[in-house]
């Protein structure tokens, strides 16, 4: 059955059918989806923005202050491990200490 809409008041006599609900509006009172730009609904059947379509967010400029190197620390010319492998001795004018 069809519902009389009164245009008293509003701004054209243009009307529109929801694409959800498929029931008649003043084309005033659709409005586009947030989701979905192309589908006109009324606003009980407005979806809320979805948030998996915004832009993701820029990573935190987080800098831990000790950083492990890359690259291998040559540690020969300057030290030498003992043969069972638990003291590191280091000399101040690069001759080899033994102990």
């Amino acid at each position: 059955m069809s519902k009389f809409l009164d245009p008293t008041g509003q701004p054209t006599y243009g009307l529109g059918i929801c694409a959800r609900c498929s029931k008649k509006f003043f084309l005033a009172d659709l409005m586009s989806d947030p989701n979905t730009p192309n589908l006109m609904v009324c606003k009980d059947d407005v979806d809320e923005y979805d948030p998996y379509r915004l832009a993701p967010r820029s990573a935190d400029p987080i800098t831990l202050p000790f950083v492990r190197p890359d690259s291998a620390i040559d540690t020969h010319p300057s030290g030498v491990l003992t043969e069972d492998q638990t003291e590191f001795i280091v000399s101040e004018n690069n001759t080899m200490l033994f102990k």
